[in-house]
């Protein structure tokens, strides 16, 4: 039986750690940054980890993992 494909828009917007958490880029970092304070900017910028079970059970299946 052949593999299965990983979900390409899945695979661009969600990362699996080596443990097996599941990140996701914080929203509301892409535009209108002159507006926003340098702390907010800072707190925005990075990853975050997907805490709802039940949608990291579903990223994985879409990543094929």
């Amino acid at each position: 039986m052949p593999k299965m494909k990983a979900h390409s828009a899945t695979s661009k917007r969600f990362r699996v750690t080596r443990k097996g958490k599941v990140l996701h880029r914080k929203a509301t970092g892409n535009h209108m940054l002159t507006k926003k304070t340098g702390s907010r900017r800072r707190r925005i910028e990075g990853m975050a980890e997907v805490k709802a079970t039940n949608e990291q059970k579903k990223v994985k299946r879409l990543l094929a993992r």
